[in-house]
């Protein structure tokens, strides 16, 4: 019996056509590109089935409720296919696929975002070799994970970040090893992917996005970060220098980031480098920032931070809970932490 996908199609360039004001989507139009290409009605490929979005977005107009959708989308159609596909613009899937890992709560079959740098109607493009591969991989391989697939590699969802605005290896996986390679072979390694014990699958919803991001600068005012921690604002993604470090000279700056934690606010440090691990007690000022409340965000991507607080926050949990769990591995998006 052939094996069945699910293609959830939200936008993005890979189904984009020429128009005189540029590239632009238009509905019905990938799903007739694909029926066109012999190399999917092979034997050797699965069934699909396509459900385009409407409308279709530019994935710069993401928002969390539409990463509910799709999760809710993937539910719906759970029981009746083997794996799913999400097609989405590059410039915040990692985003997508950070939240996805954490709403599919107990999922046991594959998902996979991917989508191409140039649109799959022009001749020379990454669109066709990229749906060919996540096609076979969705299809073929029990892999109970949130992924993203692009430039020959298949990443854990929550590990990923676009690292090249116009490269067709545009993501990578900076602090944990891709789960597969694809060059001659499709090559799964096994040994990095997570197992979870049966279960039903379960979404979790987004409701609070009451949650920031800041990137710390040199010369950033106290009187900026106050005005950002102010409510309602319950969780903030704070970007340290290095190993998390910031300006704990500034008595300003440090008494912002203490009254915000002591009103409750979860501040979370994660590194501005792309490859590393936030290590609070490696220097004085990293030590400072624990001292007034910020936790530590270990080898976390910002995107996976953000979503994880906007997550944890719509469980309706306790403030320290949510600090505890920022800390702990719950999807293997970070490689410390408490348990």
């Amino acid at each position: 019996m052939k094996k069945r996908v699910y293609i959830a199609y939200t936008g993005g360039t890979i189904g984009m056509q020429r128009t005189i004001a540029g590239y632009a989507p238009a509905p019905g139009y990938l799903e007739s590109r694909l029926n066109a290409m012999p190399e999917l009605h092979d034997p050797a490929m699965p069934d699909y089935d396509i459900y385009e979005y409407s409308p279709l977005l530019d994935s710069s107009n993401m928002q969390p409720d539409d990463w509910l959708k799709i999760a809710q989308d993937i539910a719906t159609h759970y029981a009746d296919y083997d794996g799913f596909i999400v097609l989405h613009g590059t410039d915040t899937m990692a985003y997508t696929a950070s939240s996805l890992a954490f709403m599919l709560q107990g999922l046991q079959k594959p998902v996979i975002l991917t989508g191409s740098q140039i649109p799959l109607c022009e001749v020379r493009n990454d669109a066709r070799e990229n749906l060919i591969t996540v096609l076979l991989i969705a299809a073929n391989y029990a892999i109970p994970e949130v992924c993203l697939y692009f430039g020959d590699k298949l990443l854990r969802g929550c590990r990923s970040v676009k690292v090249n605005a116009m490269g067709f290896e545009a993501f990578d996986s900076p602090n944990y090893p891709p789960l597969g390679t694809v060059g001659i072979d499709i090559n799964i390694h096994w040994p990095y992917i997570r197992r979870v014990g049966p279960g039903p699958l379960t979404v979790m919803p987004l409701h609070d996005t009451r949650i920031g991001a800041l990137r710390l600068f040199p010369g950033l005012s106290a009187e900026i970060v106050r005005n950002i921690l102010q409510p309602p604002l319950k969780g903030l993604v704070l970007e340290g220098f290095g190993v998390g470090n910031g300006p704990t000279d500034d008595g300003d700056f440090m008494a912002a980031l203490h009254e915000a934690t002591l009103r409750g606010v979860v501040i979370v440090d994660c590194t501005q480098c792309l490859k590393g691990s936030v290590n609070l007690s490696g220097y004085a000022t990293g030590s400072a920032l624990a001292q007034v409340g910020v936790v530590s965000g270990y080898d976390m991507t910002a995107e996976a931070a953000l979503a994880k607080l906007i997550y944890l926050f719509s469980q309706e949990l306790l403030v320290e809970r949510v600090r505890f769990l920022m800390q702990t591995s719950m999807r293997g998006e970070l490689s410390e932490g408490k348990l």
